[in-house]
């Protein structure tokens, strides 16, 4: 299959090792992986500032740049939510995916060979929590399930951790960040001392930008642990953590 590969901004500026991990990761799966050079952001954060009408730019480029592949994947959550639900493109949003969806809903991978001898704490984040139902939300009275969870359990050696409020938000939310700053630190420091009180070697998430938000807490506080995506996780990076030897 033809595989389109989606790069939010933030990732192929700040976070390239992510974007690399992904296409190694889909080409591993016998993917035929293509990157569209001409991509750029998607128009999400214009939307979530109210300013969605001014994005008509960004969804034609991406209408253009993606056309013809028989699947869209992105290793983010949000920017795949607002593809798929502010694109305007049926068409288009139809055949675009969140990395750990398009491996556990359209690959239907079983088995990975990765090694990850590590305690990791899983970061749901809210956007393809709530929005694409990547994970089941605590506050229903439903049979719980993450497709996040059931990549990382084929990663033999990982030790997922149980957090004592597995699905709260970090506090980053785009805009709101900057809009309520305060808040959002707070908000990310209780998220952060969860995975500290529950061991968390490594801090993961679909999500790159939660990451950001929640490894700048981490540097500041001097805390031993370390964050990485999925992606990096499910495709076998190899790392030594300071945090291991603690």
């Amino acid at each position: 299959m033809n595989v389109g590969l989606f790069i939010p901004c933030y990732v192929d500026q700040f976070y390239p090792q992510v974007a690399i991990a992904t296409l190694e990761l889909l080409e591993k799966q016998g993917c035929n992986v293509h990157f569209p050079p001409n991509q750029t952001c998607c128009g999400q954060p214009m939307a979530n500032s109210g300013f969605e009408h001014l994005t008509g730019g960004c969804n034609e480029l991406f209408a253009k740049n993606f056309a013809g592949f028989d699947y869209i994947v992105c290793p983010s959550g949000s920017c795949t939510l607002h593809i798929k639900e502010h694109l305007g493109v049926p068409e288009i949003a139809s055949r675009c995916y969140e990395l750990t969806e398009f491996l556990t809903d359209i690959l239907h991978i079983k088995s990975l060979p990765s090694y990850f001898p590590y305690k990791v704490g899983l970061h749901q984040s809210c956007h393809g929590q709530r929005g694409l139902k990547l994970s089941q939300m605590s506050e229903l009275n439903a049979p719980h399930f993450s497709k996040a969870e059931q990549l990382l359990s084929q990663v033999e050696g990982l030790e997922l951790v149980t957090l004592q409020r597995r699905d709260e938000c970090c506090g980053f939310g785009g805009t709101f960040c900057v809009s309520e700053e305060a808040l959002s630190v707070r908000m990310g420091q209780d998220r952060v001392m969860d995975h500290v009180h529950s061991g968390t070697q490594v801090l993961t998430a679909g999500d790159m930008s939660c990451l950001m938000h929640l490894e700048g807490i981490i540097r500041r506080e001097k805390l031993p642990i370390r964050v990485m995506h999925l992606a990096e996780i499910l495709n076998g990076v190899a790392v030594e953590l300071d945090a291991a030897k603690k």
